[in-house]
């Protein structure tokens, strides 16, 4: 098994980019993100793996890889299609320096789901704003 890690220009926070995928999903079904670079390792990727989206700088939300195939852009030009799970996975956000394109993430790299992480004390006392505040500074 194997992830990706993309930048998600454009979108300034998950519910932004929730909503251009539900968009997308219902003008063009499946679910998919076209990249120009087919990635050479498609069978590992989906295998379980899942591409990680960076979002205002700090990787967030993870979607699982249903399938690669080949597609093509606007323009015509072939392009790597990632069939993706509609579902966000909210991820324990850090930090990421941009970067063009897509990079392979190893399983012992990528950030654990928060549902898989223990709460901080008193966490659930706290304005649902100013936790999701928290959370994208990775503070939470």
């Amino acid at each position: 098994m194997l992830h990706l890690i993309k930048l998600s220009v454009g979108p300034k926070d998950i519910g932004q980019l929730r909503a251009i995928q539900q968009r997308r999903l219902a003008e063009e079904p499946p679910l998919r993100h076209r990249t120009r670079m087919f990635p050479r390792r498609a069978a590992e990727l989906v295998a379980g793996g899942s591409i990680y989206w960076v979002v205002a700088g700090f990787v967030q939300v993870r979607q699982l890889l249903l399938e690669v195939r080949e597609d093509t852009l606007e323009d015509g030009s072939a392009c790597a299609g990632l069939v993706l799970d509609p579902t966000l996975v909210p991820v324990a956000a850090r930090p990421v320096k941009p970067f063009q394109g897509w990079r392979y993430l190893a399983p012992e790299a990528a950030p654990p789901d928060l549902a898989d992480l223990a709460r901080a004390e008193g966490e659930g006392e706290l304005p649902e704003k100013l936790r999701a505040e928290l959370r994208a500074l990775g503070l939470l």
